[in-house]
């Protein structure tokens, strides 16, 4: 009997294991993290993550084939195969500081792994790591490895939170990057046979290891400069009354563009997208390529644009102030379907308008008061870093109240911003709203989730993304003075 081990039950870990254990009975999977509440959460009937139909998965073969657990050694001395799932914060100090990839966590499990290990081990990368960290791992196991053989093998997640679960059960593709020898052939075919019982043979390619590190960071690098693309375009239609959905619906139908990742917004967010574009250019910049790290850095620029022009056009347009005005906030989750909140755009939203003195109220189905709270008062990149070894800024509580109703959060409010794309959102009583609102009472909708023109009907003064203008915006500056 196969025993796998996953170190880290994040976001990664835990649904990627859970779907291996469901789809290979015969398997022993076993998740293993240091966080004892973390793997508390795993083991009892609500779950540390939320994600559509992870909870089924976990509870079909939770006490059978799959195991949560903080014993970490026991389990990582006993598996054939050690997936790797820890954290690669962006580093916020030293060199490569802001950009590079901080492989602290990452040494220390390998460190640990080779401490532990009486037999020979298949060690898999799960984690989004820099090109070439597997052979920094391979010198650190087989200097520690008193006759124990290792192969390392990249085999990078491409998973979209909120649909994480159907992406695990029928993936676009499964990739399995090792070395080029028999024994390095042999463990990507260990890996293969596992993904076989489930995945079909086209869809599970393989490369050489540094092919496989590059493809995740070049794939999250494409997608995140087709949101900054279309978000330029829509700072362009505002200005010339064009309208972004029809603009992005015409060039989707282009069969060499195609239609995803095309919606314009408030900005790009999650855990992956920034850090992995921070980290190929930090990459490109080591190796000599300051034109090519420019080019994917101007991606993060759009994106802060995006964010800060946000904000600006909230504040000019509400008489050039937002100084103890109520804003009613709708959505701090990164997407819909997901309680992430990591470099979720709605933290510079809100952050913004509390810099204008703002009295900010925030709604979210699945993120709590703890959450916004920390989020607020955390310091850029640190919340990539186990909990307890996240600091918090001098400033500390931010001052947000945080409803579990979302008209209560705009009882009172001058504003209205809508943040993330639940789809809850489109099915509100906006009358309602409006009715319970201060006058002129403004909409503004970050991820173009309702329509405009009905809620002009309503009485609403509507902003939406890369839409043509309200004619009360038309004569209000886009950018605060």
């Amino acid at each position: 009997m196969v025993k796998i081990c996953c170190i880290g039950a994040g976001y990664v870990g835990g649904p990627t294991m859970a779907v291996i254990a469901l789809k290979c009975p015969e398997i022993e999977v076993v998740v293993v993290d240091i966080s004892e509440p973390r793997i508390t959460g795993w083991n009892s009937d609500r779950l540390p993550i939320y994600e559509p139909g992870l909870d089924d998965v976990v509870k079909q073969c939770r006490g059978r084939n799959l195991f949560f657990s903080t014993h970490v050694e026991r389990h990582v001395g006993e598996a054939d195969i050690v997936f790797v799932s820890v954290n690669t914060p962006t580093k916020t100090r030293g060199l490569g500081a802001g950009k590079a990839a901080d492989l602290t966590y990452w040494e220390s499990a390998a460190r640990m792994i080779a401490d532990v290990s009486l037999s020979d081990k298949i060690v898999v990368e799960k984690s989004t790591v820099p090109v070439k960290t597997a052979e920094a791992i391979e010198k650190i196991l087989v200097h520690n490895s008193r006759g124990v053989r290792y192969q390392i093998l990249s085999n990078p997640e491409f998973l979209a939170e909120g649909t994480a679960i159907n992406d695990l059960f029928a993936p676009d593709r499964v990739l399995i990057g090792g070395s080029e020898t028999p024994e390095g052939r042999a463990a990507v075919k260990a890996l293969r046979d596992v993904y076989a019982h489930w995945v079909p043979d086209d869809r599970i390619i393989t490369t050489n290891l540094w092919s496989a590190e590059l493809s995740k960071l070049a794939a999250n690098a494409f997608l995140a400069q087709r949101i900054s693309s279309v978000n330029a375009i829509s700072a362009l239609c505002e200005a010339t009354g064009a309208d972004v959905a029809e603009v992005a619906n015409s060039i989707g139908k282009d069969s060499r563009i195609g239609p995803r990742f095309l919606s314009a917004s408030v900005g790009f967010g999650g855990s992956c997208f920034q850090k992995d574009i921070l980290n190929l250019v930090y990459i490109c910049e080591c190796y000599g390529l300051p034109e090519v790290a420019t080019y994917w850095r101007q991606v993060i620029r759009i994106n802060d644009y995006q964010k800060s022009r946000f904000v600006n056009r909230v504040v000019s347009s509400m008489f050039n102030t937002v100084a103890e005005k109520k804003v009613a906030v709708l959505g701090f989750a990164f997407k819909k379907d997901t309680g992430d909140t990591r470099e979720t755009p709605a933290i510079d939203v809100c952050k913004g308008l509390l810099g204008d003195k703002a009295v900010v109220s925030i709604y979210d189905p699945q993120v709590t008061e703890e959450q916004v709270q920390r989020d607020l008062a955390m310091n850029k990149f640190d919340w990539d870093h186990p909990r307890h070894l996240q600091p918090m800024s001098p400033s500390g509580k931010k001052q947000v109240a945080v409803s579990w109703d979302p008209y209560e959060t705009a009882r009172g409010a001058h504003a209205v911003c809508i943040l993330t794309e639940w789809d809850e959102f489109r099915r509100l009583d906006y009358k309602r709203m409006y009715d319970a609102m201060q006058k002129p009472a403004f909409l503004f909708d970050g991820r173009n989730v309702v329509d405009p023109d009905k809620l002009r009907q309503i009485g609403f003064v509507v902003y939406s993304i890369g839409k043509p203008l309200d004619d009360w915006l038309k004569n209000m500056p886009a950018v605060a003075s």
